[in-house]
């Protein structure tokens, strides 16, 4: 995404590691398989200016309770124990169901926060960060082309504004989702991929849990991310909020 003084602005920066392992999918054209994503750093760029312009800094958007956190064998990646159980876990039934072919998302929506979106396709800037919809486009959400599509096994990545200059964006909301909501993606093919929310967080840039966020999974999940966080009137979010959901329904 352009920089810009007056807009809010993500960068999801994909740094280090990414290795060169692409694919020919059909109806999907050559991409970069999950893999890609490997280790990466994540750092928002959100200058929130509707804050600054309207006077609300001391009303930021909602920020994820401590409940809404992923319990502890979901979120501590580094626990080889828990990466055992999760390559283990049945792909059917209470923990989700079976991956779907790969096909675009060009709609999501998050019934309980009010999103109904289209998406757009969403690449690498030329520093190896994830681009982003326009600013002026505050209610266009994207995913990331070059990875997993939503639905199919891996890791699918959503992106998009928290607010910009005019006032809150789609995923102003994103922080007061609670675990156990659905989130649709209407896919190309023509099927809707449903996933269920299993934790909510929010982390300052610094201390991103790269592999945690972006790294591969053995089950169809979904990040959904936005700018989030501290704020500052000077250099605007401090981090990001972070959905984690599975699939669990296909219509």
């Amino acid at each position: 995404m352009r920089r810009t003084r007056t807009g809010t602005r993500l960068r999801t920066r994909l740094r280090t590691r990414l290795r060169a392992r692409s694919r020919t999918r059909s109806g999907v054209g050559r991409r970069a398989g999950n893999a890609v994503i490997g280790t990466v750093s994540a750092v928002a760029l959100c200058s929130g200016a509707w804050l600054l312009s309207s006077g609300s800094a001391s009303h930021p958007p909602p920020q994820p309770s401590a409940a809404q956190a992923a319990q502890t064998d979901q979120s501590d990646q580094s626990d080889q124990s828990a990466r055992t159980a999760r390559a283990t876990a049945p792909s059917t039934g209470e923990h989700g169901t079976a991956p779907l072919p790969p096909s675009p998302p060009d709609r999501v929506r998050i019934p309980a926060i009010g999103v109904d979106t289209p998406l757009m396709g969403l690449g690498l800037t030329r520093q190896g960060s994830l681009d982003v919809p326009p600013p002026e486009r505050k209610n266009l959400a994207g995913w990331y082309e070059a990875g997993t599509t939503p639905g199919e096994r891996g890791t699918a990545i959503v992106a998009g504004h928290v607010d910009n200059k005019e006032g809150p964006a789609v995923f102003y909301e994103l922080g007061a989702l609670q675990k156990g909501r659905t989130i649709e993606v209407e896919r190309r093919d023509g099927s809707v991929a449903v996933f269920t929310v299993h934790a909510n967080e929010v982390y300052d840039a610094a201390d991103f849990p790269d592999e945690k966020v972006y790294g591969a999974a053995s089950r169809p999940e979904l990040r959904v991310i936005t700018c989030g966080g501290k704020y500052s009137k000077q250099t605007g979010y401090q981090g990001n909020v972070v959905v984690f959901a599975h699939l669990t329904a296909v219509r």
